[in-house]
């Protein structure tokens, strides 16, 4: 029998496989599970266990930002205008979403 927690999980996680390498994308914020308002803006974290990472990713999702004027800032030509793999997968759940890597150099 299934316990109950795996079929109705308490935090937010996903099991990601972008481009044939795996991960793990997970909340802390067990109200993204059941509060839509929860979702403007809020962080994620990924690790993948690929050996470029060496510490979890910390991601922060915005839900509201006005994506269109943050493309205008950018080099049309340049390497930031390619989708990152793991933000297209994030938005499949939240569509438009802006997604800052804190830092972080994107490595999957």
């Amino acid at each position: 029998q299934v316990s109950p927690g795996l079929r109705t999980p308490r935090l937010p996680v996903w099991l990601c496989s972008v481009s044939g390498r795996h991960g793990v994308l997970f909340g802390i914020d067990s109200r993204l599970l059941s509060d839509w308002k929860s979702e403007r803006i809020f962080h994620l974290y990924f690790y993948s266990g690929q050996q470029e990472q060496t510490q979890t990713a910390h991601l922060t999702i915005d839900t509201h930002s006005h994506h269109w004027e943050e493309a205008q800032r950018e080099d049309p030509c340049g390497p930031q205008k390619r989708h990152r793999g793991l933000e297209m997968a994030i938005r499949t759940k939240w569509a438009g979403a802006t997604i800052s890597w804190n830092g972080t150099d994107p490595f999957f």
